[in-house]
């Protein structure tokens, strides 16, 4: 018992100071020891989907599940890395697991509607918005979603509005703001998008996307110093698997403008 309670100690630890190694190595031990401890299997399946190795986050979480099957935290985990690996049904299927246990989760109708939007559903992905916000009206998780999926479908004054709302409920959320921004860069208004995007790295200064939508105003504007800048900041702060594709093209983009300076 006490060799189990310190590998999960140091699991535990490791986890939130992202040494990954180390806490995979503690937690697959604790396993061994303990193979029907479902939380085990979800904090493995946590640290391995933070260490990119989805198939085996998969793995371990729908084991958790098998353990625990009304463990809402575990279905989200699983529902959330199924959609990170382009397992949309899956992912849809967790997330109604966790309404058929408690249809008061806003966050599950939110995350069901990503998926829609994802695969391009969007009338499906707003009608779960809207259903979040029935439970949550003041979510500004569910209002980002929204505004995103308004804007999309091409109703620019009802995402300005939906994003101002959020900005009501929290003057300080940098994903609004960032979504600001992004919406007057597609309108071609490059001062207010700048400003939106500064303000979101104002209140969150690890935003990635803000820095790469900072190095497009820039770049579409020549000031090649200043695109560099951002770009190369969004490389630093977004190393997620699901963005490889993305960080290619940034990479390349830098190369050229390096050649251009």
């Amino acid at each position: 018992m006490k060799q189990l309670e310190e590998l999960l100690r140091q699991g535990r630890e490791a986890l939130e100071t992202g040494d990954y190694p180390v806490a995979l190595g503690a937690l697959r031990e604790a396993t061994r020891l303990a193979p029907d401890a479902a939380e085990i299997w979800q904090l493995l399946g946590e640290g391995l989907a933070e260490d990119g190795q989805l198939a085996g986050a998969i793995e371990a979480l729908q084991r958790a599940r098998k353990l625990a099957p009304e463990d809402i935290d575990t279905l989200y985990l699983l529902g959330d890395t199924l959609f990170e690996s382009h397992q949309a049904d899956g992912a849809l299927e967790a997330y109604q697991a966790i309404l058929a246990i408690d249809g008061a989760e806003a966050d599950a109708w939110i995350s069901m509607g990503l998926v829609h939007f994802n695969q391009e559903r969007v009338d499906q992905a707003v009608d779960c918005y809207q259903q979040g916000l029935k439970l949550e009206p003041d979510s500004v998780f569910a209002l980002n979603s929204l505004g995103d999926a308004q804007f999309s479908r091409g109703d620019e004054a009802g995402a300005l509005k939906t994003f101002q709302r959020v900005l009501e409920v929290d003057p300080q959320d940098a994903q609004a703001h960032y979504n600001l921004g992004e919406m007057y860069y597609d309108t071609g208004d490059l001062v207010t998008a700048e400003k939106e995007c500064r303000e979101a790295l104002k209140y969150d200064p690890g935003h990635a996307f803000a820095c790469l939508t900072l190095g497009n105003i820039y770049l579409d504007q020549d000031q090649s110093r200043e695109a560099l800048h951002f770009f190369q900041e969004f490389l630093l702060r977004e190393r997620t698997a699901a963005a490889h594709d993305i960080r290619e093209e940034v990479a390349a983009v830098i190369e050229g403008l390096r050649a251009e300076l």
